[in-house]
């Protein structure tokens, strides 16, 4: 048991870009609390290899050791599973809860080693330099998922990652279950209602990522349906590709590695910071800089205060970054108006309103009546197609009651917000129209 969770070495497997296969990159190797890094000979000699992200790995020689006092590369923890996957990898090699008495540590190596293959970016971890062995446990197909419930009646056995999410998902408890789904031709992220839920949680996200699309935000494609009788939600995978020879991959990398910061010190990433980032380190960083300020005030009129910044990535291609499309954008339960974001907005303030915004909006550089007239064109849009999106996802009374006026257009975000008529005026409007629609929040 203990060599299962304490491993000691893993090799890091990449997809270069435009590959189907991977290849051997190098190696991790613990030494005391810290993952050190060394490339392959072999892979430094490739003519098309790059680097896995600079500056934290550069494509050199010799070991590596994290920057800035990280345990690890931040660039390689963002292929380690997220807080779902690490329960179920914890329930299946101790048969426990991660928070039940006596449940042994796990290294970081052991999660790469037990995770599944098709983890997002370009990267897998192996026990072995030269023979690649995908984990393939974690997936299922659009068929499979589809067929469930009758799977479930005739007593046939369903994939480890749809019996996980149907039927582990309360007893493992933790972050939403979620499954990697194939159909072919497109893959997807499935994320599950879960028994405890008093609301529908993925029915929020959903309405949230169909309305972030019409407000003109890059966010992945989602879609509804139920399985088993829960309701689904499946967002469209953005880091894969299907070619004739198969799925190319593409590398990203997190936010928080772009900031140099892990999860421990995630309460001092900045929006501010990523904006510099992307005016040096981006492609198009003008059209970029719309965007990232787009979705920042997008997450504050619907409600989404997860906006930490792992739910932020770029892709990498060894030279510049480039800001992939929007996902995770998941309305918080709320128990009073006051709010604030996950990453600082402004300086030090990270408060959810219109106000923090367009303080942000120098920095993205857009002109005060450029960043009001962007926030109003949200407010006007989440109008417009609230009741098509609502009725496309079934969305019940309760929950209907629930979301217009408080996950969505909360009335804090009003808050500070004294010189800008039109922008109230408008702000207020819309929840009217929204409550009224569905007698919604007061």
């Amino acid at each position: 048991m203990t060599s299962r969770l304490d491993a000691r070495e893993a090799f890091v497997w990449m997809w270069l870009p435009g590959a189907t296969d991977p290849v051997v990159a190098g190696r991790l190797d613990q030494d005391g609390k810290r993952l050190l890094y060394t490339y392959g000979a072999s892979y430094r000699r490739r003519k098309n290899a790059i680097s896995i992200y600079e500056p934290e790995l550069p494509l050199q020689e010799g070991v590596m050791a994290p920057l800035n006092g990280l345990s690890m590369a931040s660039c390689i923890r963002d292929g380690s599973p997220d807080a779902w996957g690490r329960r179920v990898i914890i329930n299946r090699l101790t048969g426990k809860r991660p928070e039940a008495a006596g449940v042994p540590d796990v290294s970081e190596l052991t999660f790469l080693l037990q995770s599944g293959s098709d983890r997002i970016g370009a990267l897998d971890f192996q026990a072995s330099a030269t023979e690649y062995v995908p984990r393939l446990a974690a997936q299922a197909s659009l068929a499979e998922l589809m067929e469930a419930a009758a799977l479930i009646e005739e007593g046939v056995p369903l994939t480890p990652a749809l019996d996980q999410a149907f039927h582990h998902g309360t007893s493992i408890g933790g972050a939403r279950p979620k499954a990697l789904i194939n159909d072919g031709t497109k893959k997807f992220i499935a994320k599950f209602s879960a028994a405890n839920d008093t609301y529908s949680v993925v029915k929020a996200e959903f309405i949230a990522m169909k309305l972030a699309v019409a407000c003109g935000l890059n966010a992945a494609p989602v879609s509804m349906t139920r399985a088993a009788h829960k309701d689904v939600l499946l967002i469209e995978r953005f880091d894969r590709t299907p070619t004739r020879d198969g799925w190319t991959r593409q590398a990203m990398v997190s936010a928080l590695t772009m900031l140099g910061l892990d999860e421990m010190m995630a309460r001092y990433a900045s929006y501010e910071d990523l904006a510099e980032l992307i005016r040096h380190r981006f492609t198009n960083p003008k059209a970029t800089l719309k965007e990232l300020y787009g979705r920042i005030c997008f997450n504050v009129l619907c409600g989404n205060t997860d906006d930490h910044a792992r739910n932020h990535a770029a892709f990498w291609d060894g030279r510049m970054l480039t800001l992939t499309p929007a996902y995770d954008i998941c309305p918080q339960g709320r128990t009073g108006n006051e709010a604030t974001q996950a990453m600082l907005i402004k300086a030090e303030s990270r408060a959810s309103t219109i106000a923090t915004c367009l303080a942000a909006a120098p920095y993205c550089h857009l002109k005060d009546a450029e960043a009001a007239a962007l926030i109003e064109h949200q407010i006007a849009t989440i109008a417009e197609h609230w009741q098509s999106v609502c009725d496309e996802a079934e969305l019940s009374p309760i929950d209907r009651k629930l979301f217009a006026g408080r996950q969505f257009l909360n009335s804090y975000a009003l808050e500070g917000l004294n010189s800008h008529k039109a922008l109230q005026d408008a702000f207020g409007d819309t929840r009217d129209a929204l409550i009224a629609s569905g007698g919604g929040w007061q």
